[in-house]
């Protein structure tokens, strides 16, 4: 984080559009790769540089997803700039990656940026990071911090060649990736909700310090999805009421429909806020349950001795004359009187219900 501020600082006062990697470099080194596709051929590689990249000739009837891991290298995105006229205020975009999602219509292209999440298989951690469309007539360009992706589900399509993908345009392509992320959405708000039942059952059985610690990162996790969210409902809004001619009629219907799911997940990450609150509550009430039975017993205890006290003390005094303590069944007595004493406010303590 200090050499993500570290940069802003240098940044600060530079004429706008400057091109500056803003974030945490994932990378050694970007990488780019190539799907050219129509509906009778495929061509998908991986491509050693930006030049060969443009050196190649690009079928005028096919569509081209190119998909850049890695924001670092400021030379691959000025040449897509240069390629696709690109403003250099939608690059620097690009590679700030605290980015706000959105959607902007420039005429001849589309921006688009967004939070895109990812579970690990292995630990089951939620992470994300920023993507960026260039979507134009012939053309998807989309940029990610780092390899690994959710889209793999749509580059199975494009090989397989099942469906309408092959046979649409770079609309319809960039509404199956946005729609691979918000999916991928639920399968987050799902492990979300069986880490809630697992903290639930702990709660009732045997809370401790890790319970807490575990609501607080999910309350964190679920901050982070919310402000992904929300901005993402208004950017597919935006881009389903689009006028711009990139946008077929027939990919919008599509369109909407990602943006009833994103209804969905707002919904059910709302949901999760309140099922994790309520946990805390239970968790905090849980915590003040054990605490006044604690105090209810000691309360009792102390109860129970403040009138033995009492009697010890009196007879503790050095006073000449006590008739009693010269009685032969002095201490037996008072020994039975206390046990009476005892016993009685146990008997009144149990009818009152207190213990």
């Amino acid at each position: 984080m200090r050499n993500d501020q570290k940069k802003r600082s240098i940044k600060s006062g530079l004429p706008p559009g400057t091109l500056m990697h803003i974030g945490k470099r994932k990378v050694a080194e970007a990488s780019i790769n190539l799907m050219q596709f129509n509906p009778d051929q495929l061509i998908e590689k991986k491509v050693k540089s930006i030049k060969q990249l443009f050196d190649d000739d690009f079928q005028n009837d096919s569509l081209s997803w190119i998909n850049i891991d890695g924001l670092h290298d400021l030379e691959i995105l000025s040449r897509i700039g240069e390629k696709y006229n690109i403003h250099n205020l939608v690059l620097e975009d690009i590679v700030n990656t605290d980015q706000r999602p959105k959607f902007e219509d420039h005429d001849h292209f589309i921006f688009i940026t967004l939070k895109m999440f990812s579970l690990s298989a292995h630990n089951g951690r939620i992470s994300w990071e920023q993507v960026s469309f260039l979507i134009g007539k012939g053309f998807v360009v989309t940029f990610q911090e780092a390899p690994g992706d959710v889209f793999e589900p749509v580059r199975e399509r494009i090989r397989q060649g099942n469906g309408r993908i092959r046979r649409m345009q770079s609309d319809y392509l960039a509404y199956a990736l946005i729609d691979a992320v918000v999916d991928q959405m639920f399968n987050i708000q799902e492990n979300i909700g069986n880490q809630l039942d697992e903290i639930e059952e702990k709660l009732l059985s045997d809370p401790g310090r890790d319970v807490t610690a575990s609501i607080h990162e999910l309350k964190r996790r679920l901050l982070d999805i919310r402000r992904a969210v929300w901005p993402l409902r208004e950017l597919v809004s935006s881009f389903e009421k689009s006028e711009s001619n990139l946008i077929k009629k027939s990919t919008r219907p599509f369109i909407r429909d990602v943006y009833d799911h994103c209804i969905q997940v707002i919904d059910n990450v709302e949901v999760s806020r309140e099922i994790t609150a309520g946990l805390l509550d239970m968790y905090l009430s849980g915590i003040g349950n054990r605490t006044n039975q604690v105090m209810k017993v000691l309360t009792i205890v102390a109860t129970l001795f403040i009138p033995l006290t009492f009697i010890v003390g009196i007879y503790g005094m050095n006073f000449e004359y006590m008739p009693e303590l010269s009685w032969p069944w002095a201490y037996p007595a008072l020994m039975g009187f206390m046990l009476l004493v005892f016993s009685g406010m146990i008997f009144y303590f149990r009818k009152k219900k207190w213990l």
